[in-house]
């Protein structure tokens, strides 16, 4: 599941770039979509993984 959202976090990108050149359809509601399915794939793949017990959490500013 974490590589699906990579993947998708790697459309989102190119779908983002597209957007802005002329002559793309890319729309608002798809640009939603696959950031929200990017979001559900990362909650996925943490429940997936033991529902997150092992999980280390991000702390900003702090280094491991």
């Amino acid at each position: 599941m974490h590589l699906a959202r990579t993947v998708c976090r790697r459309a989102s990108a190119s779908w983002s770039a597209l957007k802005d050149q002329p002559g793309e359809g890319v729309s608002e509601p798809s640009l939603k979509y696959i950031n929200r399915l990017s979001d559900y794939l990362f909650v996925a793949g943490r429940y997936a993984n033991d529902k997150g017990a092992a999980d280390v959490l991000w702390a900003p500013g702090q280094n491991r």
